[in-house]
């Protein structure tokens, strides 16, 4: 016979805040958003804001920081929700998820240039 759990908040052993996902393989911070005009995210996990940086940058700011600089991120982007016209994101140099924050640009060639939809996610280890 199948069993059903209904919960409405999940709380660590000690009773001090919520559990958390530190050792599992799931995505720890993930974000959709909309690159164009006036940016605004579709939906996310574990990010507090975007803020647009400029045509074709953005930066994402998560509320959980990750635990050390082995983390890995990925993303991909299309220039308009009504075409196939995907590509790869990337990242600056500074971008470092252990102080709460990446950025991601879009690049093509040697042009930034604004997209319509943005997805990207980071894996690893929580603070």
């Amino acid at each position: 016979m199948p069993s059903v759990l209904n919960v409405d908040t999940l709380t660590n052993a000690a009773g001090t805040g919520p559990v958390t996902l530190t050792k599992q393989s799931a995505a720890k911070c993930w974000i959709r958003f909309n690159g164009t005009g006036t940016i605004a995210i579709n939906d996310s996990f574990n990010v507090s804001g975007i803020v647009d940086a400029g045509t074709g940058e953005y930066t994402v700011t998560i509320n959980n920081d990750m635990a050390n600089d082995d983390y890995a991120y990925y993303g991909f982007s299309s220039r308009d929700a009504s075409t196939s016209q995907v590509g790869m994101f990337g990242t600056t140099s500074t971008a470092d998820v252990t102080t709460g924050k990446f950025r991601v640009i879009e690049l093509a060639g040697t042009t930034f240039f604004d997209v319509g939809v943005v997805m990207c996610a980071v894996h690893g280890d929580l603070a």
